[in-house]
Parts: C-alpha cells; structure tokens; sequence
C-alpha cells in the first residue's frame, strides 16, 4: 500500500501528531496546513523543527568511559598502561575518566537519518537548507550503520524523554523506509512499509479515542483465556489492538493495514481468515469474563482501505457477539476520518454516553 496512492500524506502527519503529544505543540501548528508531495518531505519538516527546537534546549549529552595518556591525574589511574610508559621512559599517566558527551547513540540516530534524507532527490531544498545548517551542530557525533541500532535498548528518562517523537519517526525512516543497493550503498524508499505503517495505524485509532472520548476506557489490554482447569502452558497471549470500554459495553478493535483487505482464490473474494479466527478468539474469551453479568462484548476489524473494487463493510452476530468487519478510507481529508472514527463510537457506546 504505497502512501501517494492510498493515504494523503498530511494524513500521516495527522495520525503521528495523535501518536505524539509534541505534535500538537504551537512550533508544530502549520504543519497542518502545509501540502507535503511526498512522505520524505513531511519527516524532513518534522525533523527538521523537531531537532531545531531540541538545539535551542541543548543536545542530550551522556557520561562516557574515555581512556587516554595525559600528563597530569584524572579520573582513575590505568596500572598497566601507566607501567608502559614508565618502562619507556614516557612522563604520561594512562587515566581512565568519564566525559559528559554529545556523541551518544541518541544524537547519532538523529544524523544518520538526517543524512539519509539530505542524499535524498525527494526532500526538497528549503527542508534541505535546514537540516544542513543543524547539522553543524552534529560535527562531533559519529554516523552509525542503521542496521546495528539495537532499538530495544533505547531508553528514555526525565534528561532526553524530549528525544522520543524523534527517535520514534527515525526507527520509522529507517526500519520503514530504508533499502540497501548492491553496493551496500542506502537509499530511501518513496513509501514506508506496511507493517511499520500498521503500527502507526494501530497507535494512531488507540490514541484518538482516548483522546476525543475521555469518558471511554481505552486501552490495548491482554486478553485472558477461559481456561476451564486454570492450566495455561505454551498458549501464546492475546493481545489487543485497542479496547474500548463503557461500563458493561467493551468493544475489542483489530487495526489492520495490508495492501489487500480480502483474499481472493477462484474469483470469490472473502475475509482474511487469521484475522476473522484472532478477533473471534478475542471476543468469546472476553466474553466469558463477565460471567452471568449483564454486558455486550463485541469485535471489529477495521482495514485500511485500499484501491480494490471490493471493500469489507459487513455486521455479523456470531454465538451472541456481534462482530463488524470495517475499512477506514486514509484518502480523506481528516475531518472525513475523524467522523468515521465517530461513528464506530456512536454504533457501539453512543446510547449510554449520551
């Protein structure tokens, strides 16, 4: 699913700024009205004021363990180097010391996707021109091949948690969007891949209705199976995309982005049926948790529309639960989106919020 095609590219910026609070920050604002003619552009423009406003607060800068010869003490004396020099003659101590340091693995993310994007034909000058000059603040960081970023390492606390939106959109550049020529050159692609994109799908339907519907319980909760003896070895758990909750009225959402929605085999198109299996799963042992009490647990897949004639728009009632099998058109203006997202709000809770 190609975003120029499918998506309107302002919508991608619409859905990381309900990804990412920071996104809706002022120095943010005309983001929104900007026209983006390609996905590069838009994470140049964010990036480029992201890191602009990261420069005006400083760099993150960390502790590092350096060891050098100097003449004088610091840090702590390394015996075996400094018996070397003695041995030669050589009037320097080898010290080991720690170094608060910009050129840490945060800043160097940073510009080795800047630089990706400044070898780029699809960003644009004037992104170009800023990045370059913010840049210059980079002098001292290293470039990193993106293939060694171990991303589940990177933590974040009270002294960089400014980092995260922009450590997050880098891991979507370049798990997204990076390829490799035959040359080991990188270049990037003009789209992001489909399962980074359905990711950000799934981030992007939880955070607006917790947002929009406060009211709701919104969550992406583990779903308990209904074990008759208690005994659950080996089974694998189940974990929901987004879970809205109202009282006794849970409805159980599964985001899905593919380039095809249906599967088709003899001319007959029907639904994918792994995704049917897992949302059945997930509402029948829901279900069974309430018991004898009185509640309503029901399920939906909701696509991402693609460019196929035929597009799933169907209600089934499946042993008691109803099940809903849903496309979300991305080619939309925004408002267009948010009002089908409200509607799935209004079929399931709108009777007990109103």
């Amino acid at each position: 699913m190609k975003q120029n095609k499918n998506i309107l590219i302002k919508n991608i910026y619409y859905m990381l700024s309900f990804a990412f609070q920071i996104l809706r920050q002022s120095n943010f604002d005309d983001m929104a009205t900007e026209e983006f003619d390609n996905v590069q552009n838009l994470f140049a423009a964010i990036l480029s004021k992201g890191i602009g406003q990261q420069l005006k607060q400083g760099l993150y800068r960390e502790y590092q363990n350096k060891t050098e010869d100097i003449p004088t003490l610091r840090g702590r004396i390394d015996m075996p180097g400094t018996i070397r020099h003695k041995i030669a003659r050589e009037q320097v101590l080898t010290c080991e010391y720690d170094e608060l340091s910009e050129n840490n693995l945060l800043n160097q993310i940073l510009k080795t996707t800047v630089m990706l994007l400044l070898r780029s034909r699809d960003v644009d000058t004037e992104y170009k021109d800023i990045l370059k000059k913010e840049m210059l603040y980079f002098s001292d960081i290293d470039l990193i091949e993106p293939s060694s970023i171990q991303w589940d390492r990177v933590r974040f606390h009270r002294n960089n948690q400014t980092y995260q939106m922009l450590i997050s959109l880098c891991q979507l550049i370049l798990q997204g969007m990076l390829l490799t020529t035959e040359h080991g050159e990188h270049r990037l692609a003009s789209f992001v891949d489909e399962q980074r994109m359905c990711r950000l799908y799934e981030k992007f339907i939880l955070e607006y209705y917790s947002r929009e519907f406060p009211r709701l319980h919104v969550s992406a909760s583990q779903i308990s199976w209904a074990l008759d003896d208690g005994i659950g070895t080996m089974l694998p758990v189940m974990q929901s995309d987004i879970m809205l909750s109202y009282q006794d009225t849970v409805l159980i959402i599964d985001a899905k982005y593919y380039s095809r929605t249906t599967q088709e085999q003899y001319g007959v198109h029907t639904l994918h049926s792994n995704n049917m299996y897992q949302i059945f799963t997930y509402v029948k042992n829901k279900d069974t948790e309430f018991a004898d009490k009185p509640h309503t647990v029901s399920g939906m897949l909701l696509y991402a529309r693609t460019d196929e004639t035929i597009q799933p728009d169907q209600s089934y009632q499946m042993s008691g639960n109803r099940i809903d099998v849903k496309t979300l058109d991305l080619n939309q203006e925004f408002s267009v989106i948010a009002e089908q997202l409200n509607q799935i709000e209004e079929d399931f809770f709108g009777a007990k919020l109103r």
